[in-house]
């Protein structure tokens, strides 16, 4: 879940992985270059966070992203959540989702589960960033992370917004990331450049996300801006097919969030232009990809009292049957406890599978870890102990499971379960 109480220590998150992309299994593609965190935004863009008094740690809790191209071209997507807090409703109904021009996001309170009110409150927020920044309420996008049932304080909510409007900035982007983490150990931040056959484009991020974390589109706030100039049904392309891969495979306790959303705005400033069904389309598309896909690997890292992380593999004939086996896995407490004590108990593995495939008996399935074939056909096969328990003692661990058929695969990113994360939850309430 996304907290407002900061239970590691009442502190600022530190600042981001430094390399990025820090997992095996997301390498950093030849033509993106990392950038310094203290870069800035991409030319078009300016942010601010402040703090305004919503998080009792005194934290900064608002933040404000701001768009000045009027051109600006945008894509979201938003929590599948049958109960969706007010500012993904307003947003949502409200707003023109492909010409974004404005973030406005809070920490401290979810501002779920509010009914009326909640919607009233998220609008007057929505409509007092419009008159601060002097552009249109359906351009503006809100996003609230926090406690569940809370209502918004929004004379707050006012004071933060005047104060954020007045310091925007092009390297706000560090107090904008400060301004929306909860629960966050560390920042999940990166400013990239991205060299196109037309010329060379910025690219960055701001997400957050630690708990309450599901593989049907992850936990998370995530804001994306770039200079490159890109059609609204381009962008929607590209985040749909890259949020597929990313956000959506990820999972740290199965549980799927509120207020849930991912935002890619284009201020098109540079004049690199991405055109439809082109090789800088595909290039642009992979940066994007790498980018979302190692910012869920961070949040499964960050996963409230995660200590190490793996990925769940799943081959075989059928599409549906590999996503129940592969989420069964990822979602097993047995299964993570036993990666949290870095314990090769394989046989967890085989009756998750089991037990989300009923009526399959027999299964014949093959499981390998960290590439060491320990059952074949549904049967236990002599393999080496001792280097398999070495071998899971890593921060990354890789299970591959192989079903009977084939043609389709799925993968899901996962953390382990601690004694922290049952501290964390059980001290926290609404």
């Amino acid at each position: 879940m996304s907290h407002d109480i900061d239970l590691r220590g009442d502190r600022a998150a530190a600042g981001p992985p430094s390399p990025f992309f820090s997992s095996r299994w997301v390498p950093r593609p030849e033509h993106v270059r990392e950038l310094s965190p203290q870069a800035g935004l991409p030319q078009g863009f300016r942010a601010a966070g402040v703090a305004c008094g919503i998080k009792p740690s005194g934290n900064p809790d608002v933040g404000v992203l701001v768009c000045d191209s009027r051109q600006a071209t945008s894509a979201a997507r938003f929590t599948a959540s049958g109960t969706p807090a007010a500012p993904v409703l307003i947003s949502k109904e409200r707003c023109d989702l492909q010409h974004l021009r404005c973030i406005l996001a809070n920490s401290g309170c979810a501002n779920a589960a509010t009914g009326r009110r909640g919607l009233e409150d998220a609008a007057k927020t929505q409509g007092a960033a419009a008159a601060a920044l002097g552009i249109a309420p359906e351009l503006i996008a809100l996003g609230s992370t926090g406690g569940i049932s809370q209502d918004l304080p929004v004379e707050k909510m006012l004071k933060g917004i005047l104060q954020a409007s007045g310091r925007l900035r092009r390297e706000g982007d560090v107090d904008f990331q400060q301004a929306i983490q909860t629960t966050d150990a560390f920042e999940k931040r990166a400013n990239l450049e991205v060299q196109l056959a037309a010329g060379a484009v910025r690219l960055s991020a701001q997400c957050k996300g630690a708990g309450m974390i599901s593989p049907n589109f992850a936990t998370m706030l995530c804001y994306v801006e770039t200079d490159a100039l890109l059609s609204a049904e381009t962008a929607d392309l590209l985040l749909s097919v890259c949020v597929q891969r990313s956000f959506d495979r990820c999972t740290v306790d199965g549980q799927l969030s509120t207020n849930d959303m991912a935002v890619l705005i284009c201020s098109g400033e540079s004049g690199v232009r991405v055109a439809p069904e082109t090789e800088d389309e595909r290039l642009f598309g992979e940066a994007l990809d790498a980018l979302l896909r190692q910012l869920a690997i961070l949040m499964v890292a960050d996963g409230e009292g995660a200590g190490r992380i793996a990925r769940v593999v799943v081959r075989g004939g059928h599409q549906e049957t590999i996503e129940r086996a592969a989420r069964a896995v990822a979602n097993s407490p047995l299964v993570k406890a036993a990666l949290n004590g870095g314990d090769p108990n394989w046989g967890r593995i085989v009756q998750a599978v089991g037990g989300a495939l009923v009526g399959t008996a027999p299964l014949a399935l093959d499981l390998h870890i960290e590439g060491t074939h320990v059952c074949s056909a549904g049967t236990a096969i002599a393999y080496d102990e001792q280097a398999l328990s070495q071998a899971v003692q890593g921060k990354e661990v890789q299970y591959e499971v192989t079903l009977p058929g084939e043609g389709a695969e799925t993968e899901v990113f996962f953390s382990d379960l601690s004694h922290d994360y049952v501290t964390i939850n059980a001290d926290y309430t609404t």
